[in-house]
C-alpha cells in the first residue's frame, strides 16, 4: 500500500467521480483508476461502486475511507509538527468548543493564540461531546473542550477537567413568568433544551423529578447557542444555560435570569484529546491558553473585581481602535511639552459633556 493510493482514494470519495478527481490531482484518469485498482486487488474487496452520477463507496470502501482520513490527518500534523519545532509557524489547528468555552474563555485564549502563531489556520466548530466523539477518536479534531462524557471515555482520550460549573434559568425580558422564584413556579412553562446529551429530557426532568414535580413541557430542542438566543429572545420558551451567559454581551441585553432557590448544577469543563499521539505545538498552545483563560475565570479575587470580564470587552475595543493591532507600526512619541503648557491646554481646552457610565448590578449566585 502506497500513500498516493490513500491519495488518489480520498480524492474520487471527496470528489465523486474518477475525472474530477484525477482532474483535482492533476494525474490522467487511466493512471488513477490504475492506482485505486491495484488497492482494491491488495485488500481484496472493490472499494467503489458505479453509479448513474458517478462513483460511489462500498460499505468496504467506507471502512477504509474512515481509516485513510486518519491517516491523512496524522501525516498532515506529522509535517506540522516538525516544520513547527523547525520554528516555521504555520499549519492547521482545528478544535470544537461548546458554548462556555465560546464565550468565557475563547475572547481570553483566542488573542494569545493569534499573537504566537498568526500563520496557523484555526479550525473552530460549535459542539458538544455526542457529536464530536466520532472525528475526535479518529483524530479529525485536535481536542474538545466542553461538558465531559457521560460515559467513561476509556483508554484512548485524557480527560482533563478545567472547572465546576453550575446553571441559571433564562427568558427573554419582561418575561411573565420574570418573578418566579422556584421550580414549582415554572411547571406550566415550555422549554428549550440544549443537545448536550442525546435525549433531550435528561436535562430538566430530573431537576423536576428531584423536586416532587411533573416533568417539564420539552417543545424544542436546539443544537447551536445562535439558536438558544433568538429562540428564547422571541418566544415565551424557557432554557437551562450555564451562568456565563449572564456575563455574555449578547444575551445580557436580550435575555433575563430567573432565579429559582434550587441549585441547578451543571457538568463541568474539560478539555478532551486523544491519548495516544502528541499534539502538534500549535495545538498545545492553543490548549495551554484555553487553561490559562480558565484559571483567570475562575480565580475568585479577579472575579470579585470582573477583571475577567473586561476581557469578554476585547472585540468592541479592537473595533474602535485598529491601531492596537499586534502588527500595527507603533505611532512616534510626541515631543515632551513643559507642566506649564500641559496645565494651559487643559484650561483652555472645550470641556466634554460628563459620559454617565451604565451600572449594573449583579445577582448573587
Amino acid at each position: 500500500m502506497k500513500l498516493n493510493q490513500l491519495r488518489d482514494v480520498m480524492a474520487v470519495a471527496e470528489r465523486g467521480s474518477l475525472r474530477a478527481a484525477a482532474r483535482h490531482l492533476g494525474v490522467a484518469q487511466p493512471a488513477l483508476t490504475r492506482s485505486i485498482q491495484e488497492l482494491e486487488r491488495e485488500l481484496g474487496v472493490p472499494l467503489f461502486e458505479r453509479e448513474a452520477k458517478g462513483v460511489v463507496p462500498t460499505k468496504m470502501g467506507e471502512l477504509f475511507i474512515r481509516r485513510a482520513n486518519a491517516v491523512r490527518s496524522e501525516l498532515r500534523r506529522a509535517r506540522e509538527e516538525i516544520d513547527q519545532f523547525k520554528g516555521e509557524m504555520h499549519g492547521h489547528v482545528s478544535v470544537c468548543l461548546s458554548t462556555v468555552p465560546h464565550i468565557a474563555l475563547l475572547p481570553y485564549a483566542l488573542p494569545a493564540f493569534r499573537a504566537r502563531y498568526p500563520d496557523v489556520h484555526l479550525d473552530l466548530a460549535e459542539g458538544l461531546y455526542p457529536i464530536v466523539e466520532g472525528p475526535l477518536r479518529m483524530g479529525l479534531i485536535d481536542c474538545y473542550v466542553g461538558p465531559p462524557p457521560r460515559e467513561p471515555a476509556g483508554p484512548e482520550l485524557v480527560v482533563e477537567k478545567l472547572f465546576d460549573n453550575t446553571r441559571v434559568i433564562m427568558s427573554r425580558r419582561g418575561h411573565p413568568l420574570a418573578r418566579a422564584r422556584s421550580l414549582a413556579d415554572l411547571i406550566d412553562a415550555e422549554w428549550l433544551t440544549t443537545s448536550i446529551t442525546h435525549k433531550a429530557d435528561e436535562e430538566l426532568v430530573p431537576l423536576f423529578t428531584e423536586a416532587g414535580l411533573p416533568a417539564p413541557r420539552i417543545v424544542m430542542q436546539a443544537h447551536s447557542s445562535l439558536t438558544y438566543i433568538v429562540a428564547v429572545a422571541y418566544s415565551d420558551l424557557l432554557i437551562m444555560v450555564p451562568k456565563q451567559w449572564l456575563d455574555f454581551p449578547f444575551t445580557r441585553d436580550l435575555l433575563q435570569r430567573i432565579d429559582v432557590v434550587e441549585p441547578l448544577p451543571a457538568p463541568p469543563i474539560c478539555l478532551v484529546r486523544r491519548a495516544g499521539l502528541p499534539l502538534t505545538p500549535a495545538a498545545e498552545y492553543f490548549c495551554d491558553m484555553i487553561r490559562r483563560a480558565s484559571g483567570h475565570l475562575m480565580a475568585p479575587a479577579r472575579n470579585e473585581a470582573g477583571a475577567f470580564a473586561g476581557v469578554l470587552q476585547a472585540p468592541e475595543r479592537a473595533v474602535a481602535a485598529p491601531s492596537a493591532a499586534p502588527h500595527a507600526t507603533p505611532r512616534a512619541k510626541a515631543p515632551a511639552k513643559s507642566r506649564k503648557a500641559v496645565a494651559r491646554n487643559e484650561r483652555d481646552a472645550p470641556q466634554a459633556p460628563a459620559i454617565k457610565a451604565r451600572k449594573t448590578s449583579r445577582r448573587s449566585r
